[in-house]
């Protein structure tokens, strides 16, 4: 039988999730301004491609780096498994990205590893770990 606290702790990894699905949701049905309200962080992408920023912070510049998105991508995000941490608030996830480049009509197909703190239902910090080595258009960069 659930204690108590871990009824609560349950509850707070739920709300987690949650954050985290409507973030694909809204990336995936390109609602840049819903996705950015529910981000009050920072975005990290510690394997971008060489030359990419690697840090993002703060509403503007969240939007600024996400707003054309819906216009290049029509994807789907599938395979979604949460791996559960001690920190209730912290969200380990797996997941796909499947579709299409709008301008040029090629497949769109990623995997990735997000590790995504949360606090009170909002995203404080989302370390991004994808790279798409299908594209010839970007080389990875490992960064220390």
């Amino acid at each position: 039988m659930l204690q108590e606290a871990d009824f609560i702790q349950e509850s707070i990894r739920e709300r987690a999730q949650v954050t985290f699905r409507n973030h694909l949701r809204h990336i995936a049905g390109g609602n840049i301004k819903a996705w950015v309200e529910q981000d009050d962080g920072i975005l990290e992408f510690p394997y971008g491609p060489a030359g990419s920023q690697e840090r993002k912070s703060g509403k503007s510049e969240l939007y600024d780096y996400m707003k054309d998105f819906p216009k290049r991508f029509d994807v789907d995000f599938t395979e979604l498994v949460f791996h559960p941490m001690a920190d209730p608030e912290l969200v380990i996830a797996e997941f796909k990205a499947v579709g299409r480049h709008r301008e040029t009509g090629h497949p769109h197909k990623q995997t990735y590893i997000s590790v995504v703190e949360t606090r009170d239902g909002l995203i404080t910090r989302y370390r991004d770990f994808w790279f798409n080595f299908s594209s010839p258009l970007v080389q990875p960069s490992i960064r220390h």
